[in-house]
């Protein structure tokens, strides 16, 4: 199972805001996950990035690959170099 980390959409049409979750790459953008990490909302001055650090460092610890949107919004929070 390839399991990635990636975002998932919520929010009403035309306001959208993201959360960070842990899926197996084959389920759809909004199906079924794993387990939420964070909460992404590019809608607020400034954008409001909320990660759970230690769940994040444990899923890339064991393998899991972020998708480039979530690579961008862990190098913002300083989780990854």
């Amino acid at each position: 199972m390839a399991v990635k980390m990636r975002l998932l959409r919520v929010g009403a049409k035309g306001q959208p805001s993201y959360r960070v979750v842990v899926a197996d790459e084959r389920s759809p953008r909004d199906g079924r996950f794993i387990e939420i990490v964070g909460f992404y909302n590019p809608r607020t001055e400034p954008e409001t990035i909320q990660l759970k650090e230690d769940r994040v460092k444990y899923w890339l610890s064991v393998g899991v690959k972020p998708t480039d949107s979530v690579r961008i919004l862990l190098r913002k929070a300083n989780m990854l170099s």
